[in-house]
């Protein structure tokens, strides 16, 4: 086995598992939509069995998505990004990272919500920017209203809720690390003088 093909079978596991997570769905389900063990499955993405055409096939139908998408296959020839809307909750998701594990980023399409619902939490860390609109977050015991410009990161372990506040629909630019992974902002600390030293 080749040095690359090693490599892009290794990445497969994490990228099902991203992939899995990103759509809410337990290994459970997944076998019943697949025909796949629990423990297969499990397997699969700690990357302790190795992904056949026979396992992959049924997990891409099961997904609704190329078995490239699964392998990350680099794109052949054409520069453009082919972004693929997933409806989730009521919102549109737009994934903008093709690759699995690390930072993820997203854009949503936040629907007008009257009532939240339950307070979820999970692993992770996320950092919210409102495009346009307005977008209530629940966080905890805050409830937060953010307009269009304003941004907001938080442990997604502190149960939370989010979701349109306003007339129409919130959109959001999302990044989400699954580790904990945090956003760093950089910005020049030092300013220069506009004027010239003198000698």
């Amino acid at each position: 086995m080749t040095e690359d093909l090693a490599d892009v079978l290794t990445a497969v596991g994490p990228r099902l598992r991203t992939l899995r997570r990103q759509r809410e769905t337990t290994l459970t389900d997944l076998s019943a939509a697949t025909g796949i063990s629990v423990s297969t499955l499990s397997r699969l993405e700690s990357g302790q069995r190795r992904p056949t055409l026979e396992l992959l096939l049924p997990l891409a139908r099961a997904y609704g998505v190329q078995i490239d998408e699964l392998v990350g296959a680099p794109p052949t020839g054409d520069p453009r990004i082919h972004l693929k809307p997933v409806a989730r909750n009521g919102m549109t998701m737009i994934p903008l990272t093709r690759r699995a594990g690390g930072l993820q980023a997203y854009k949503l399409i936040i629907p007008v919500r009257r009532q939240p619902s339950e307070l979820k939490s999970h692993e992770g860390y996320e950092w919210m920017y409102v495009l346009s609109g307005r977008l209530r977050l629940l966080l905890g015991d805050q409830d937060l209203l953010l307009g269009a410009g304003e941004a907001a990161e938080f442990d997604t372990r502190v149960p939370h809720w989010f979701g349109s506040a306003g007339p129409a629909a919130a959109e959001v630019l999302v990044l989400f690390g699954s580790q904990g992974e945090r956003a760093h902002l950089r910005a020049n600390a030092q300013v220069r003088s506009a004027r010239t030293p003198t000698a």
